[in-house]
C-alpha cells in the first residue's frame, strides 16, 4: 500500500509534467512559458486553493484545536530559520549573510508544494480540512523576520535596516500578492460559503488540475535553469542541505503531530509546509531587506533541490510520516 501510494504520487501528471520541464531546462531546450503567463498561473491556484479553504472552513467551527494548531505553525515558522542558519553553517563555508538569507526560506513556506500534497492526499483518499489553508498563510511571514535576526547578529556593522526600508520590508511581507491573493480568497469563500462556490466551480475546480500541470512545468524549467547556472555557488554541504534540512524539518513537525489532536491528511499537510521551503514570498522580501545576499544561492536551493525533492520523493514519505505519528 507505501509503495503504490508513493508510485502514484511520483507518477501522477502535476510531477511528470515538473519533470518535463526540469529536463528540457537541464539539456538546454528554448521551451518557455511567458512570465506573465506564469504569474496568471500562480495567481489562479491561490485563488482556486484558497477558496476551497475557505469554503471548508465555513462548514465547520473554529475551535481550540485549530488555534493551537495555528500556534504550533508560527513557532515552527519563527525557530526552523535558527536551525537551518545552524545546519549551514556547519556543513557548508557559506557567509553569514547568505546563510540567514537562505535560512529565512526554509521557515517559510511553498504554497504549490502544499497544494501538490493536498493534490496526493486527495488521489489517496485521505481527507483534509479547509482551515489548513489558513495555518499556510500563517507560515508566510515569521520566517522573514527570524532571516532579519540572523542577517543583524551576523553582520556586525553592516546587517541592519534603515529605518524607512523596514517600513518598506513591512509592506512587501503582509503586502505580498501572494499573501493578499491567498488570505483574501480564503476569507471570500469563508463569506461565500459553498452556494457561492458553486456558481464558480466550473472555472475554479473543473480546470484546477490542468492549471497545476501547466503551472508545474513552468516551475521545472525554473528550476532546471536555477540548477544549472547557480551550481557554481555551491559546494556538497550546502547542496545536501536543500535534502536533508526537509527532512529533518519534517520529522520535527511529525514529532510534534503526535502529541496534537489531527487528522492523518492535515497532519500530512503540517509537516509538508515545514519541509516545503520558500521561492515567492521570501526571495522578494530578501531582495529588499539583503540586497547582497545572493539569489543564485537561496533560490538554487529552495526552487532547484528542495522543491522537486519534495514534490517527487518527499510527499509520499510525507504521508507515511503522518500515518505513522498520528494514525
Amino acid at each position: 500500500m507505501s509503495l503504490d501510494l508513493a508510485l502514484s504520487t511520483i507518477l501522477s501528471p502535476i510531477v511528470l509534467f515538473f519533470v518535463l520541464g526540469l529536463g528540457a531546462a537541464l539539456l538546454r531546450s528554448q521551451m518557455t512559458v511567458p512570465e506573465a503567463f506564469a504569474k496568471g498561473l500562480a495567481i489562479y491556484l491561490m485563488m482556486a486553493i484558497g477558496l476551497k479553504g475557505g469554503v471548508e472552513m465555513s462548514k465547520a467551527a473554529l475551535g481550540a484545536d485549530i488555534a493551537i494548531l495555528a500556534l504550533v505553525a508560527l513557532a515552527l515558522s519563527f525557530l526552523l530559520p535558527f536551525l537551518s542558519y545552524w545546519a549551514l553553517r556547519l556543513t557548508s563555508k557559506m557567509d553569514r549573510l547568505n546563510a540567514a538569507a537562505t535560512a529565512g526560506h526554509y521557515g517559510s513556506i511553498s504554497i504549490v508544494t502544499f497544494v501538490a500534497g493536498t493534490q496526493a492526499l486527495q488521489f489517496a483518499g485521505i481527507p483534509t480540512s479547509g482551515h489548513m489553508v489558513a495555518i499556510a498563510a500563517l507560515m508566510e511571514v515569521p520566517a522573514i523576520v527570524s532571516a532579519l535576526i540572523l542577517a543583524r547578529r551576523g553582520l556586525k556593522k553592516s546587517g541592519e535596516v534603515a529605518g524607512s526600508e523596514k517600513g518598506e520590508l513591512v509592506r512587501e511581507v503582509l503586502l505580498n500578492a501572494s499573501v493578499v491573493v491567498l488570505v483574501g480568497s480564503l476569507l471570500i469563500g469563508w463569506v461565500s460559503g459553498e452556494a457561492g462556490m458553486e456558481k464558480i466551480a466550473p472555472f475554479f475546480v473543473t480546470p484546477f488540475q490542468g492549471v497545476l500541470c501547466l503551472f508545474l512545468l513552468d516551475m521545472g524549467l525554473s528550476a532546471g535553469r536555477g540548477l544549472r547556472e547557480g551550481w557554481r555557488d555551491l559546494n556538497f554541504g550546502a547542496l545536501s542541505f536543500g535534502v536533508y534540512m526537509p527532512l529533518i524539518s519534517s520529522l520535527i513537525a511529525a514529532a510534534i503531530c503526535s502529541l496534537l489532536n489531527i487528522s492523518v491528511g492535515n497532519a500530512t499537510l503540517l509537516i509538508t509546509l515545514a519541509a516545503s521551503a520558500s521561492y515567492i514570498a521570501v526571495p522578494a522580501a530578501m531582495r529588499l531587506a539583503l540586497p547582497k545576499a545572493k539569489p543564485s544561492i537561496y533560490l538554487t536551493l529552495s526552487l532547484g533541490i528542495t522543491f522537486p525533492f519534495n514534490l517527487t520523493l518527499g510527499i509520499p514519505l510525507y504521508i507515511l510520516m503522518a500515518q505513522w505519528a498520528v494514525g
